[in-house]
């Protein structure tokens, strides 16, 4: 009994977010980040030019993690296509991003957020202090079109795929 206690508490606190998510029609936080590469990218500096899809996840090489990743790769062509970047985001440290990349040739920038700021910008920092896997969908303007907080892992990268198709009239 005291183990099934345990390992409720744990799923409980894993997936529990701390502060308040934003919610369509908030301006998404401007931040700038880098991927596992040392490139910095800058939410602001595609605002006026295309739509940007942001997801968070707890951590690299997870099972959940790893087919939504995975997912995004088998569709990037279809974004790239469109013009829309895609960032996956979690607290993961640079090196552990390069370690995922490699092992599933990931082929779109996973950025680190290793000081958790953007994290708590968006309101996705659970009580462990990983990311909680949501995703935001931005529009040219820099407003949050969608909110995704119950992803489906496999079919995720379809659904934010025709989700941005809405967005670029």
């Amino acid at each position: 009994m005291k183990i099934l206690f345990f390992v409720s508490l744990f799923v409980f606190l894993f997936f529990s977010i701390k502060g308040s998510k934003l919610k369509v029609g908030d301006i998404a936080p401007d931040f700038t980040l880098e991927d596992a590469f040392g490139n910095k990218y800058t939410l602001s500096s595609y605002r006026g030019k295309s739509p940007v899809v942001i997801y968070f996840y707890p951590k690299a090489n997870t099972p959940g993690c790893t087919k939504q990743a995975c997912g995004i790769r088998d569709e990037w062509s279809k974004f790239e296509q469109i013009g829309v970047p895609v960032f996956g985001i979690s607290v993961d440290s640079k090196k552990s991003l390069k370690k995922f990349i490699d092992k599933y040739s990931l082929n779109f920038p996973l950025l680190s957020d290793e000081t958790k700021e953007v994290c708590k910008a968006y309101g996705v920092l659970n009580l462990l202090g990983f990311a909680s896997r949501v995703t935001f969908i931005v529009d040219k303007e820099g407003r949050i079109a969608h909110v995704i907080d119950k992803v489906d892992v496999e079919t995720h990268a379809k659904e934010v795929l025709e989700l941005v198709k809405t967005l670029l009239n």
